[in-house]
């Protein structure tokens, strides 16, 4: 009797530990994309999400980019590459703390053409 009401109280739970953290709603250049130019790299957040590191990497390496948003909790998080990105596969990898203090981290991938 226990095991099954342990068993419906995850159940039940489950969606509302599952809403609790902040996620990525959307991200520009869209993951997956091909563009010709990337003046800048734009995640959206369903909640405040404190973003702690990003890296934007492409096949010779590491990317030189600058945060435009600050440390502070934001739903919108922007950062632009100091040099214009050469055509390649590039992933940005990003980690952050949601507004509930549960650690998250993400990426997005785009290619860039001539």
């Amino acid at each position: 009797m226990i095991k099954q009401t342990l068993f419906g109280l995850a159940v039940a739970m489950g969606p509302v530990l599952a809403a609790a953290h902040s996620k990525s709603e959307e991200t520009m250049p869209a993951d997956g994309a091909t563009v010709t130019d990337v003046p800048e790299l734009t995640m959206r957040f369903d909640d405040p999400m404190r973003i702690i590191s990003v890296t934007l990497t492409s096949p010779d390496g590491d990317v030189k980019i600058e945060r435009e948003t600050g440390m502070d909790p934001t739903t919108e998080f922007r950062a632009m590459p100091l040099e214009e990105l050469a055509p390649g596969s590039y992933r940005f990898d990003w980690r952050g703390m949601a507004s509930d203090g549960h650690p998250m981290q993400g990426s997005f991938s785009f290619t860039v053409v001539q």
